[in-house]
């Protein structure tokens, strides 16, 4: 059954600009040509596809008319199409969509990020570049867009160093002391997959070698910047000193630019209302999202973490795009590990620094609420994702309960907590309270104290 849509949402569908995430179609398109489009965008970060839209010239301009298909069964050949190269696909949902004074029905394919590669009905893989459909070569292309997409992950491709690296470092040795039942380095690291071939992966090197550095240069190390400006793009001028290197193992790599982070952090002062005041971060929100960043890099990419420290901000930033179906839309709601087994082995040393795997970033965000920072916020860039955390106080309690009731015409307790950041019942009682005492609010009368709610005066 179709969808009726408005004139306006009518006019935005015909306006839509063709491009890395949109692309518009004559219903008399073959199948065979349309899984191009399916295919590059599966393979790039989704979007959507319009079938049965034309385009012709008037008077030297280009006009889109809408012309559907006049039965939903007109276009089964092109869900067939659908079926063919993505059986089974929970990232692409069709829905067709009719307007009361449009010709048929158009076909609206909605393709979501996702972990698979798609091909065409012809077995071409296809990627999104733009407005463009370009079809992927074998070889290098191809294992890059495996590793994009999280299907492949470099965690696993060995690198020439000798067993010995790893066998007898004192990180293994540290670590098999705690393992159940006791092990022998050797048979236990290829028993883990830490050991291919006689070679040790880029895991086993990350998280057993006691510096990884040597063998993984530009690519396993985290480079710490203290930059005295707020400046978006700060010069090399404005450095305080010169870049700080960490560097060691994955479980110590975290741990010791954590502390190195919080200690710098803990040298900045603010001009205050009366004098110089600390700033301050929460040390969950820093410890968590560095991990993240260690953990779920890109180790394919050569270049290393990178911490920024400006006045009133931090930015962390990590090789490698969001792998996998993660999105920025879905990053804090979903779960998936590009490096799924030093994400796995990390958590298993004492005090592992992943304790609520998968939770991190959730931690971190509710950290920065309870102190009433503003929350961190997350850019994908073309190789990296980078987290800035602001400092940066959020409004008052009050603050917040008028601007909610500049758009509602009542607040109840439960609410105002929520968007307040606050647990207490009783104290969010008490922002009411001094709101009323300001003849600013007044409760809603006719309602018990147990469904208290508050309007303006």
């Amino acid at each position: 059954m179709a969808i009726e849509i408005t004139d306006e949402q009518r006019d935005a569908i015909l306006a839509l600009e063709e491009g890395h995430f949109h692309d518009l179609k004559r219903k008399e398109i073959a199948p065979s040509k349309l899984s191009r489009s399916v295919s590059a965008l599966a393979n790039a970060a989704g979007g959507e596809l319009y079938i049965g839209v034309e385009e012709h010239e008037v008077a030297g301009q280009q006009v889109r008319n809408w012309n559907g298909f006049s039965d939903v069964e007109d276009a089964n050949a092109f869900l067939q199409m659908l079926h063919t190269i993505a059986p089974l696909a929970d990232f692409i949902d069709t829905t067709f969509l009719s307007h009361p004074t449009s010709n048929g029905q158009l076909l609206k394919i909605e393709i979501r990020k996702n972990s698979t590669l798609v091909n065409t009905t012809d077995g071409v893989v296809y990627v999104r570049k733009g407005a463009q459909n370009l079809p992927v070569p074998e070889g290098g292309a191809m294992e890059r867009l495996r590793l994009d997409k999280g299907i492949a992950s470099y965690e696993d491709y060995t690198v020439d160093v000798e067993l010995s690296e790893v066998e007898n470092s004192e990180v293994i040795i540290g670590f098999l002391i705690n393992v159940i039942p006791t092990a022998e380095p050797e048979p236990w690291l290829k028993k883990q997959g830490m050991i291919r071939d006689g070679k040790p992966t880029v895991a086993g090197i990350m998280l057993f070698m006691d510096e990884p550095q040597a063998a993984l240069p530009k690519r396993s190390a985290i480079k710490i910047f203290r930059y005295t400006t707020s400046d978006a793009t700060p010069t090399r001028d404005q450095l305080a000193f010169d870049p700080i290197t960490i560097e060691g193992a994955a479980y110590h790599l975290i741990y010791a630019a954590v502390e190195r982070t919080q200690h710098l952090i803990g040298e900045m002062k603010k001009l205050g209302a009366e004098s110089l005041i600390e700033i301050t971060y929460p040390p969950e929100t820093l410890h968590e999202i560095i991990t993240n960043a260690v953990l779920h890099r890109d180790y394919s990419i050569a270049a290393d973490v990178q911490i920024r420290i400006f006045d009133n901000r931090v930015e962390v930033e990590s090789p490698g795009r969001l792998a996998g179906h993660v999105s920025l839309e879905n990053i804090l709601d979903t779960q998936f590990a590009r490096n799924q087994r030093i994400v796995r082995m990390v958590n298993k040393f004492p005090n592992p620094p992943n304790k609520d795997v998968g939770e991190g970033l959730n931690t971190a965000f509710d950290a920065m609420r309870k102190l009433r920072l503003k929350e961190p916020f997350i850019e994908e860039t073309e190789n990296s994702v980078r987290v800035i955390i602001p400092h940066q106080k959020l409004a008052s309690p009050e603050d917040m309960v008028m601007e909610y009731l500049e758009d509602y015409a009542q607040i109840v307790n439960r609410d105002a907590r929520r968007i307040c950041g606050i647990a207490s019942e009783n104290t969010m009682k008490g922002v009411f309270k001094r709101l009323e005492a300001r003849e600013l609010i007044e409760q809603v009368p006719g309602r018990s104290r147990f469904r208290a709610a508050w309007r303006k005066r």
